[in-house]
């Protein structure tokens, strides 16, 4: 398993611990030139999804990725954390519904969301 693909494993983990509603990880490798994975969930409210990001932010630089991009954050619909190799999207319901990212990478392939290795 690639770096990334691990990092996503961990970051779909940490949304899962706040909470986290319809954690999904899509592997887009060979269809966008940007990055190689999207975690995908949401959460309730603007907090929320703060809160989210915020644990999500944490566990991964923890981890010793370094964070190149935070979008969204301020209002809590939609917070983007981009760290480069992979792009963690944090979004309300009604964003997620309407913006629809599964289906706008509908080539993408969802990759199965588990456990990662302690380490």
């Amino acid at each position: 398993m690639t770096e990334s693909a691990e990092m996503a494993q961990w970051a779909a983990f940490a949304a899962d611990e706040k909470k986290a509603r319809e954690v999904r990880i899509l592997d887009i490798r060979g269809i966008s030139g940007v990055t190689d994975y999207f975690v995908i969930c949401s959460g309730t409210s603007g907090t929320h999804v703060r809160a989210i990001a915020d644990h999500v932010e944490k566990q991964l630089t923890e981890r010793g990725l370094k964070i190149d991009h935070v979008e969204g954050y301020r209002n809590g619909k939609w917070v983007l954390l981009d760290f480069g190799d992979l792009v963690i999207h944090v979004m309300q319901e009604d964003e997620r519904a309407f913006y629809n990212l599964e289906r706008l990478w509908g080539d993408a392939v969802e990759v199965a969301v588990r456990t990662p290795a302690a380490g």
